[in-house]
């Protein structure tokens, strides 16, 4: 498993770097900070490291401490960069206005707090709690995405536009989910222990709220502005304050 992530990785790697060596060829003013973003670098682990160090890290010393754990994360569990690769894939295939890995990488700020929090979340299991409510509240200061470290997500998620975001504690996102901008995701009041379920290929549009025990099946879709509180079936839309389901015919995942 492993060693199949890191040829992923390796595979990966050489097509951003090769992006990065044309895009630095055609703007020399672009080419110094790509050369020190992905150029300088010998993997996509240490590029991406450095690179959550520089998002969330106001001095020399805190880049320093976030590049740290994160490099330690991605060496202690290389799926966690398979799923990196997966996520940054994603993007690709879902985003029209996007045609190359290089922009989503270096200025996608949805992209970068993922990964932050694919890091936040090892640290939380491997009980550096402080290490990783600190990567959680640096996330949301800079980068306005707040995503609790024990949350559970998937791979290939898209978190587009990414401004206003919170998914809280014991959050279950599964794979291929896409969140727009403004998008709560976490307890009710009336069941405070309880967090949504997400299934796989789901679709959640901006301004809308997931709150409560609920399971949003495979294939759903949620409407820009919905307040869903009560279970989505899988293949369903829901839309609406309170949420109405519409086009629950059945799909075959």
């Amino acid at each position: 498993m492993a060693e199949a992530a890191i040829m992923a990785s390796d595979s990966l790697w050489r097509s951003i770097r090769d992006e990065a060596e044309r895009a630095a060829a055609a703007d020399p003013i672009f080419g110094k900070a790509v050369a020190g973003a992905i150029l300088a670098h010998d993997d996509f682990a240490a590029a991406l490291a450095d690179l959550i160090g520089r998002r969330l890290g106001a001095s020399a010393a805190e880049r320093e401490r976030f590049t740290a754990f994160s490099r330690d994360a991605f060496r202690s569990q290389p799926d966690l960069i398979e799923a990196a690769s997966h996520d940054l894939q994603a993007i690709v295939r879902r985003d029209p206005a996007i045609a190359g890995l290089l922009p989503p990488l270096l200025h996608f700020k949805g992209y970068v707090a993922l990964q932050a929090w694919r890091v936040s979340h090892w640290l939380w299991r491997h009980d550096h709690r402080d290490a990783a409510l600190l990567f959680q509240n640096e996330s949301s200061n800079v980068l306005q995405v707040s995503i609790h470290p024990a949350a559970t997500i998937g791979s290939a998620v898209y978190l587009d536009h990414a401004t206003g975001i919170v998914i809280g504690a014991h959050v279950v996102i599964g794979d291929e989910v896409t969140i727009l901008q403004n998008v709560s995701i976490g307890r009710s009041s009336e069941l405070p222990t309880r967090s949504p379920r997400i299934g796989r290929h789901v679709y959640i549009g901006a301004d809308a709220s997931v709150l409560g025990d609920i399971r949003i099946g495979d294939f759903a879709k949620i409407g820009a502005g919905t307040v869903v509180t009560s279970d989505v079936p899988g293949g369903c839309t829901a839309v609406g304050n309170p949420a109405r389901l519409a086009n629950c015919a059945e799909r075959v995942a």
